[in-house]
Formats: structure tokens, sequence, C-alpha cells
């Protein structure tokens, strides 16, 4: 077991060590090259910052990945041999997906792409990896609802990817909020695949949590003045969201027998992606009620409500991220002895009340000062 260990962290450290040394180059180019986010009136950020960051991503954890593995294999490392050829299939098919979901991202930091061309994308993506045999089979008594037709389920995998890419994209509107939030996630998944001896996802998990260690630093700590903050853009989110939505996959496809303790593989699966996926649902039924297009940008999300209450952006970050980890591990310790359907229940309604208190207090302060500060 240690040996495993070893190997995360260190492809962590490759990957770290890699998207360290990109990342100033991405933004050399970029003030060079005068590719900067544009600010306007739903951006929070004033200056000039370049949004290629995610350019950075693939490169670093694919490269720390694929050496460590093929070190390993190449030095007749049998446990190795046989991580890889127990995931090998799944993981192919998900380097195809990554290529194109960051090539579209890329296109869209670049030049831009509508909506509706990139949700065609996301749903080849889907396709893509449900045709490795990753998809949901059984959502493990979830509203009362066991194994599923194979259709259902393909259908059902295909939206998921869809939502968890959305949901990473989406939320990523305060410096180090989606790459706090991915973090977190990764972290969750690595000590699910360590736990259930899932290891070649285990080193994958590693190399991705890598890279946004640099980013989280210049994205967080760097200074636009200085010329040294950069955001992830769609390349980044898009990349990173698919890497989630994969992940919480391979936990549904998790033996259950290789989970002690660890129960209810329906709530592990979507945990460590809850605030995300209820945040974007909650901002897309807000503006279906608006009567606006809810595939439009505005700002409705979490963070916005917590700058609307006069929070600076490093407090909203850090009530968002502390609030992630009550749910994260109010989950993990209520699986095994709470149902699925009551725990995701109960969530919704904890989270639709914080939404609603939030509200009020929002109403109030607008009041106070006279003036609108939320949509």
């Amino acid at each position: 077991m240690t040996y495993w260990i070893e190997i995360y962290l260190v492809c962590l450290a490759l990957s770290v060590l890699l998207a360290g040394l990109i990342t100033p180059k991405i933004m050399l180019i970029a003030f060079r090259k005068q590719l900067f986010d544009e600010v306007d009136e739903r951006k929070i950020h004033r200056g000039v910052v370049p949004r290629l960051g995610g350019i950075a991503f693939l490169p670093s954890f694919l490269f720390s990945f694929c050496i460590v593995v093929g070190y390993n294999i190449r030095m007749r490392n049998l446990a190795m041999e046989a991580a890889l050829e127990a995931a090998i299939v799944p993981v192919f098919f998900l380097m195809c997906a990554l290529m194109l979901m960051y090539l579209v991202g890329m296109a869209d930091d670049l030049i831009g792409i509508r909506y509706r061309a990139k949700f065609i994308f996301q749903i080849i993506v889907g396709i893509l990896i449900v045709s490795s045999g990753m998809w949901i089979r059984s959502l493990d008594g979830f509203l009362g609802i066991g194994i599923i037709n194979y259709w259902i389920g393909w259908t059902l995998t295909v939206f998921l990817i869809i939502y968890v890419v959305n949901a990473i994209n989406l939320i990523d509107g305060i410096d180090g909020l989606a790459s706090g939030l991915s973090a977190m996630a990764l972290i969750f998944y690595s000590f699910v695949f360590y736990e259930s001896g899932q290891y070649l996802y285990l080193i994958l998990a590693g190399a991705t949590l890598g890279t946004l260690i640099p980013f989280f630093y210049y994205n967080v700590f760097g200074r636009a003045e200085s010329h040294n903050k950069i955001f992830m853009g769609d390349t980044g989110a898009l990349t990173i969201g698919t890497m989630l939505a994969f992940f919480t996959l391979a936990v549904f496809n998790t033996p259950q027998e290789t989970l002690p303790g660890m129960e209810n593989r329906t709530v592990l699966a979507i945990a460590p992606i809850m605030l995300p996926c209820f945040d974007v649902m909650r901002v897309f039924l807000h503006r279906l009620k608006r009567k606006k297009n809810p595939f439009l940008p505005d700002k409705c999300h979490i963070h916005h409500k917590l700058l609307a209450l006069g929070c600076p952006q490093w407090q909203a970050l850090l009530l968002i991220l502390m609030l992630d980890a009550i749910f994260i591990g109010t989950n993990l310790m209520l699986s095994p002895i709470i149902s699925s359907t009551w725990i995701i229940l109960g969530d919704i309604l904890l989270w639709t009340g914080f939404n609603m208190m939030l509200t009020r207090l929002i109403r109030a302060r607008e009041q106070a000062v006279g003036e609108k500060l939320y949509e």
C-alpha cells in the first residue's frame, strides 16, 4: 500500500513542477500577444488578466501520468501492469475526450464559441466515455432505484457528464473557487480510489490535482498590476470538469465490496461535486423564473450572493470551501447509516434554506443602502 502512496506523491509532485514551469510562460505569451480576459459589467476583476491558465493543465497531468506509469511498466512492475490492465480501456477513451474538450476550451478562450457548439461537443465527449464501458448501471437504491436499463444508464451518464462539466465551468467566478472546489473533490476521490484499490485512477487523480496547485497560487495570490495573475478560462474548466465527471463515474462503477465502511456509492460519487452542481441547478431555475436564457451568463451564483453581502473575494472563497468541506464530510459520515435518498434530499433542503437565508440578508442590506446589490 505504501508503494501506491509514493507513486501518487511522485506523480503529484511532477505535475506541480510542470504546471509551475508552464504557467509563467503562458502568462508571458499572453501579455506579448495581448490575450486578456475582457472586463465587463458581469466580471468582478479589474485590470488585464490572461485567461489561458488552463492550457497548462492537460500537458502537465498527461505527461506526469504517462511517464510515471510507463516507467513502472518498463521496470517490469507487476502491480502497475495489473492496475493498467484493469482500467486501460476507460483511460484511453478518457484521453480522447480530454483532447476534444481541451481544444474546444482553447478555441473558446481565443476566438469564442457559441454555447450550442460547446454543448454538441460535450455530448460527443459523453458518448466517448460511455463507449469505454464507464456508465451508471445502478443508483444503489436512490429514490428506490437499483439496477437500471442500459439505455437509461447511457442517457443518464451523458447527462451527468454534461452537467458536471458545465457546473465546474459556471462556478468559476471568483479567484480560486473552481480550482479550490476541484482540488477538494480530487483529494476525496483519491481517498476512495486508494481504499477501493483502483490505483490507476488514484495516480490520475494525483496528476490532475498537481496541475491545480500552481494555478491556484497564481490565480489567488497573483496581482494583475504585476502581470503574474491568470484565470483558467474554458480550457481549464472544461478539462477539469471532464476529469471530475469521469472520476464520478469511476466511483459509480467501483465494486461495492471494495468499499468497506463506505457502503453508499451514490453518495460517495456525487458528494465531492455536490456544491457546484446544486449551484448551477439553482441558477438555471432562477434564470427560467426570470424568463432569461438559462445558458447565458449572469451574476446569480452563490459567490455573487456573498459578494452582495459585502464579503471580499477571499472571504467568499473561504466560506464556500468550508461549506463544501462540511457537505462532503457530513455525507461521508452519514453514508453507512442513512439511505442515499434521505441524504441527498437533506442536502437539497439545507442548500435551499441556506440560499433563502442569503437572499433575505441581501434584501435587508439593499434596503439599508438603498441600492440594488443582487439580480
